[in-house]
């Protein structure tokens, strides 16, 4: 409450002695949107990671061969249309005619199909349909043409995934390059050019209009249709203090403020300058991953410790306070409100703390005083807050819990080590993410038993696998039904990822922008200034 109050009142004084980076809002070119970022922005590859901020850069600089609607049925993007044979076992997609990437050079279904083999092989998702892949192939210069061993009733739901790692498409030469090393050099084919020489991580990042992009006839919706850039120029501004965006954005300082702190929102809806709204309908899924592959946490009754002393109404009312019209309660690893939400197998997380059987378990595994790492974001706050308190409960429970502070990029690039704590690996990350990341079992982060294969923490479950796959290939939605409940048991018994909650988050933004749509990503197209 104390820091809550600190907030507020910090939020309504001017930046006096502060330091001005931003252009002020008089004299400020109105062709610029100017933006600041949930996080900053420190890997420029969205298949290499699935930090939501490169997703969101992302969206700006690529394109895609199809996208979802808000209703997540997939449409074309940069596909003209698609024909399937008979036997279903090849799909053959034809490209939009004129497209062209930044430095000029038109886009090929040669550079597709690099594209989709490097993403395949990196995304859950892409992953299942990689196995079924007997060739990622061209007809010819527009038409991709892919090969399956099996059929793969899913492949538009795979190729309009438009969450965590999507299937961007970039140049054949970049695509070539290994899925496990970064990229650096940044070439979409989107209606924003990244401006490489411009970029200062933990500062800024600038686009510029791609003047010869070619948008869609239909109107915009999520990641389909039109995407019209209106601004000439978009410029990020890391500003990691929220009481410092905040004064920012009431001064006319930036135009955006994505996500802002929840205890800062009353103060700028009053603001007459300033709206705010619902940014992501659906809402989020907050989560505890443990690393599975060291100590402690690699003994299911450690995992099963920390699911019987957590309360999600902690992790829940720390982000969002006590207004339950923003939060709830979820104890499925499918996004509650979504058609797969079951909390089968979550009886241990259900219920009052039980922190006397969570000693007992830490104890009868001999575990002690052993050494946690909960990685932890200092400019990240909502991140921040959940480490927090997932480390108190762990020295509740008689664990060594270390709580190692750095940013947010260096989470994440720490999150991907495989080393052991001691080794400058980790024990516990926090995270959270769009309803479409989990959606359905192929694509679902939290449940998939891939173990090394597989997402950062490692989990592997040879029966969830064995499951997935049943699911693709599911005769009616009856039967999908069945196997996502068993899917979601078996990962939640087996404490794979605790959720922590559903929650929804509001951005705002200057009344003088136009056009700024509800979704699940910030999108700069179809924004414009008002007259």
């Amino acid at each position: 409450m104390h820091r809550r109050t600190l907030l507020r009142a910090a939020a309504t004084l001017p930046l006096l002695g502060a330091p001005a980076p931003i252009q002020a809002q008089r004299g400020a070119d109105p062709r610029v949107l100017r933006f600041v970022p949930q996080a900053n922005l420190t890997s420029l590859d969205p298949i290499w990671t699935t930090a939501t901020v490169t997703h969101n850069h992302a969206l700006a600089v690529y394109d895609t061969l199809y996208s979802v609607d808000s209703r997540f049925r997939p449409r074309p993007q940069m596909a003209e249309g698609h024909t399937v044979s008979d036997d279903g076992l090849t799909w053959r997609i034809r490209l939009r005619e004129g497209l062209r990437f930044h430095d000029g050079e038109p886009v090929r279904a040669q550079d597709c199909a690099a594209s989709l083999s490097r993403w395949a092989r990196r995304d859950n998702f892409g992953q299942i349909l990689d196995a079924r892949v007997e060739r990622w192939g061209v007809a010819d210069d527009r038409v991709i043409e892919i090969r399956l061993t099996r059929r793969f009733p899913a492949m538009l739901d795979a190729l309009g995934k438009s969450f965590a790692q999507v299937p961007f498409i970039m140049p054949e030469r970049i695509a070539r390059t290994d899925p496990s090393t970064q990229i650096t050099e940044v070439v979409g084919s989107g209606p924003y050019r990244f401006l490489r020489d411009e970029f200062v991580s933990g500062s800024r990042a600038a686009y510029a209009k791609f003047d010869r992009y070619l948008p869609r006839p239909e109107q915009p919706e999520w990641g389909t249709g039109g995407k019209v850039a209106h601004f000439q120029r978009i410029e990020w501004h890391v500003i990691p203090d929220p009481a410092t965006a905040s004064a920012a954005l009431q001064a006319g300082e930036v135009d955006w403020w994505e996500q802002p702190l929840p205890d800062l929102v009353p103060t700028l809806a009053r603001h007459r300058g300033i709206e705010t709204l619902i940014a992501d309908p659906i809402g989020l899924t907050a989560f505890l991953r443990f690393n599975h592959l060291h100590a402690p946490f690699s003994d299911l009754r450690a995992r099963q410790a920390v699911a019987a002393a957590v309360s999600q109404e902690d992790y829940m009312q720390a982000i969002n306070g006590p207004d339950r019209s923003l939060w709830e309660t979820c104890f499925s690893l499918f996004p509650c409100g979504t058609e797969y939400a079951t909390a089968a197998g979550a009886e241990h997380l259900q219920g009052p703390r039980d922190l006397d059987r969570a000693r007992a378990l830490i104890a009868e595994a001999g575990l002690a005083g052993a050494r946690a790492v909960v990685i932890n974001p200092t400019d990240f706050a909502i991140i921040r807050s959940m480490s927090e308190i997932t480390a108190d409960v762990l020295r509740r429970l008689g664990l060594n819990a270390e709580l190692a502070s750095s940013d947010w990029g260096t989470v994440v690039q720490r999150r991907a080590s495989r080393q052991p704590p001691e080794r400058g690996g980790w024990s516990v990350f926090h995270s959270f993410g769009q309803a479409g990341n989990f959606l359905n079992p192929a694509a679902n982060l939290l449940t998939r038993g891939q173990g090394a294969q597989g997402w950062f923490g490692w989990y592997a479950s040879t029966e969830v696998e064995r499951l997935t796959d049943e699911w693709l290939d599911a005769p009616d939605t009856e039967a999908r039904q069945v196997i996502a409940t068993e899917i979601g048991r078996v990962a939640n018994s087996e404490v794979a990822t605790i959720p922590l909650g559903r929650f929804f988050m509001r951005t705002a933004f200057r009344r003088t922008l136009g056009g700024v749509m509800p979704g699940t990503a910030p999108y700069f197209w179809n924004v414009r200034r008002n007259a």
